[in-house]
């Protein structure tokens, strides 16, 4: 909301502060003003001149050499290459020693031999916004209103020495999207009068009463609450007054004619969109407000024509609709230059109905705005008087007797009640009895008191205020907040920490990046297809489709974490970056119902992603390939830092990856051995399609990682005694899982075994068909005592002797 200085003073006394003084004091008591804008850009000496004559220059086609009187002694000569200049009309002059924009200071000066004395000046040279003025106007001089006074200072006759305040209203502050109330405001906080305008000043009536010529019907009565018109015949169309016009400007909105501009102008005033049908257009003057039918058009102001949906609050005629209802007139009813009477509209319309067509349509205009937010009530009746006397008094109109009108609900108004104690107890202030009724008197509240406690009835501008701690804020404000003092807190406090959910969490991203992994955040939204492709761990979930998508490509919530990684990773090789590494914590959405009853699950899921290299080249290295087992790693670090342990690995074969390069991740949790998720290379396909190279991926539900993590490390001293190496190969069926014969290893050691490892695996014809062979190297050691080399044969022996029983397996001759 843009709110000019030399404006807001017509209704409340300014003149002891600058507008930066009350930009300042705006923003202490809660509305920010984003910054002070001086609509004087530099220019003095600049006054209205009278064009007596206008000639040819005698050497330059393009040039006139004109008479202008300045009011002052003698007329001036002055050179102009204007193409709209020619007597008789009322102009800007930069005389000699006149100063423009950028400092540009005006010199007597000779044009093809002919004496300039002075500048006749455009809008864009006097450094005004030209754009919110006509196109004939932007590309010449700015001619002035007939009955501009010659001689007169510009800044006055245009308004340019005025400040502009550019206010950032919050969404509940909606009664500052208005002069009326922003003067409000000011007066609260400087402690002043309020100056309404007379809004029925010089209002001539017909004698016809407006009843017999135009009628109103309500049939939405949800959508629309009242609905009030005017009716105002002999109207002229023409320019508006030009005062009119400069505040339109300041507020940046374009002046267009009188009768438009007035209705701009009271929107602006009083927060209440007005709008102006042209009488002759309706059918028999009748307003139907209704919602609209499936597929009826309309054609609005902008021409264009819009398909309307039945949602759509339209304003017809009782056979055609003729404007969206609060957000654009029609084409077909507008205001032209051959109008000569007028149906004015005021109307309180349903915000979210509003909201919801402007949206949809892509239609946002200052009426939708302040629609949106919902207008004052109680300002329908005297925004439509003040405009029907702006009309009769700038375009010759004359009123109608009377105002058609429907409601179909009173506004409620809102009543708080609110104790000295309590509300001195709530702020730690000590304001007196005097204070709050004083504070309740600038903010133009009426009230009653009993016993120092306040019933407070909050005007119905003030949508903002519907609970006691509103109320409660108003009185921090007005007090000052800078007044209010520091206090400790009373009460219970509860420290705050993290769930264990967080905390693991949290240590799995430091995890993953420590180990050279990027985090990633993509959209929860995904192509319908992108399930199909890459089902992942809740592959027969059915998607769950948004009711209005950005597009195809964002229209059904996410299953799976993995194709959007691989998205990123496809997004950066097309950019040469071929080394991709990366991770991603967020939730999947699922359900098995077609039709949604109730809310789809939503389960916190870790993807990882590896392609490229592992190392690049060095000048003593080879660049290396990423593998499995650097995923595998990676991942088994992140969950030893979590304390979890007895994860085991198991071939598989899932949808989406290698059919014989994956496996899936178990954990031993509360409720026993849980799939945690799959690991494993990108099906060869899926690559292909993704333009990748050897892609390893992991996919992996977090809750049972939650239960199975212990939330802490376990720290170790260093061992004190040696450790005894024991190793054997022993000889399998090719079927045989490595990962099982290192539990059996670990189950028949216990705890004297400190680690075993896998060092080589072998095949060959030597060992026979459907065989291979298994290294093994074992380390012992007790962590109180030496061992003695017999008990680690022994021990050893059963080793050997439990792999022989389990799986068959023969040592390696």
């Amino acid at each position: 909301m843009k709110v000019s200085y030399q404006w807001l003073s017509q209704y409340v006394d300014v003149s002891e502060f600058t507008a930066s003084e009350l930009a300042e004091k705006l923003t202490r008591n809660g509305i920010e003003v984003d910054f002070v804008e001086k609509r004087n850009k530099g220019v003095t000496g600049v006054v209205t001149g009278y064009v007596k004559t206008r000639d040819k220059h005698p050497d330059a086609d393009k040039l006139s050499v004109v008479t202008v009187d300045v009011g002052g002694a003698e007329d001036l000569q002055i050179v102009c290459g204007a193409k709209n200049i020619d007597a008789g009309q009322k102009v800007p002059v930069a005389v000699v020693g006149a100063v423009l924009p950028d400092d540009f200071k005006i010199k007597k000066a000779k044009l093809r031999g002919v004496e300039s004395q002075g500048m006749i000046c455009s809008a864009k040279e006097l450094g005004l916004n030209d754009k919110l003025l006509p196109k004939e106007i932007q590309e010449g001089i700015l001619v002035l209103p007939e009955n501009t006074p010659v001689g007169e200072d510009i800044l006055k006759v245009l308004g340019i020495n005025d400040e502009v305040m550019e206010l950032d209203l919050t969404p509940n502050r909606s009664d500052a999207l208005s002069m009326i109330g922003t003067a409000y405001e000011i007066a609260a906080i400087i402690g002043r009068e309020i100056k309404l305008p007379q809004e029925e000043q010089g209002m001539l009536h017909s004698g016809v009463k407006a009843e017999e010529r135009i009628s109103v019907e309500i049939t939405a009565t949800e959508q629309c609450t009242h609905y009030a018109a005017r009716l105002i015949e002999n109207i002229q169309v023409g320019p508006s007054p030009l005062w009119m016009q400069n505040r339109l400007m300041a507020a940046g909105v374009r002046p267009i004619n009188n009768v438009v501009d007035v209705t701009n102008y009271v929107m602006l005033e009083y927060g209440q969109p007005l709008h102006a049908f042209d009488a002759d257009t309706l059918n028999n003057g009748h307003i139907d407000v209704r919602l609209a039918n499936a597929g009826e058009k309309l054609t609005t102001l902008d021409g264009t024509e819009r398909t309307l949906e039945p949602h759509m609050l339209l304003i017809t005629d009782g056979v055609k609709p003729v404007a969206l209802a609060g957000v654009m007139g029609g084409l077909e009813t507008e205001v032209t230059a051959g109008t000569t009477r007028i149906l004015l509209e005021s109307a309180k319309f349903a915000g979210n109905s509003v909201r919801k067509t402007s949206r949809q349509l892509g239609l946002r205009s200052e009426a939708s705005l302040r629609f949106e937010k919902e207008v004052n009530p109680e300002a329908v009746i005297p925004a439509l008087n003040r405009a029907a006397s702006l009309l009769a008094a700038h375009a010759s109109g004359v009123v109608a007797e009377g105002i058609v009108e429907k409601k179909t609900a009173e506004s409620q108004p809102v009543t708080l009640t609110i104790g000295l104690d309590r509300l001195n107890a709530y702020l730690g202030t000590e304001l007196s009895s005097l204070e709050v009724k004083a504070i309740l008197t600038r903010l133009h509240f009426t009230y009653e008191e009993n016993n120092h406690e306040y019933t407070v009835h909050v005007p119905s501008r003030r949508g903002d205020i519907t609970r006691e701690v509103d109320l409660i804020e108003e009185f921090a404000r007005l007090h000052g907040y800078t007044n209010i003092p520091t206090t400790l807190m009373n009460g219970v406090t509860t420290p705050g920490s993290l769930t264990h959910a967080q905390k693991v969490r949290r240590a799995l991203r430091e995890g993953l990046t420590g180990s050279g992994l990027h985090e990633v955040m993509t959209y929860s939204f995904g192509h319908p297809s992108a399930g199909e492709r890459f089902p992942g761990l809740y592959g027969a979930s059915r998607n769950i489709t948004l009711a209005m998508p950005m597009n195809e490509e964002r229209s059904t919530l996410r299953t799976s974490l993995m194709p959007h990684l691989l998205d990123v990773a496809t997004y950066n090789r097309n950019r040469k970056t071929d080394d991709v590494a990366i991770f991603e914590i967020g939730n999947v959405y699922v359900t098995e119902e077609e039709r949604l009853t109730r809310h789809p699950q939503e389960k916190p899921m870790l993807a990882m992603l590896w392609t490229g290299k592992r190392r690049a080249s060095q000048w003593n290295s080879k660049a290396e390939a990423v593998d499995f087992y650097d995923l595998k790693g990676v991942f088994e670090k992140a969950c030893e830092s979590l304390g979890v342990e007895g994860l085991t690995f198991a071939a598989a074969q899932p949808a989406g990856f290698h059919p014989g390069r994956t496996a899936e991740i178990h954990v031993e949790g509360v409720n026993g051995d849980t799939l945690l998720g799959y690991i494993g290379q990108l099906h060869p396909e899926l690559q292909k399609e993704q333009d990748l190279a050897d892609t390893y991926v992991l996919e992996i539900g977090l809750e049972s990682l939650y239960e199975a993590s212990k939330g802490k490390i376990e720290y170790k001293g260093l061992p004190r005694y040696p450790s005894m190496g024991r190793d054997i190969a022993v000889v399998v069926n090719t079927e045989v899982q490595v990962g099982n014969l290192l539990t059996k290893v670990r189950d028949t050691a216990g705890e004297l075994l400190e680690s075993v490892q896998v060092f080589d695996i072998f095949t060959g014809e030597r060992l026979g068909e459907g065989k291979k062979s298994v290294a093994l190297a074992l380390v012992y050691r007790h962590a109180e005592r030496t061992l003695t080399d017999d008990e680690v044969s022994e021990l050893h022996a059963k080793v050997v002797a439990s792999l022989e029983q389990e799986f068959g397996a023969e040592l390696r001759k």
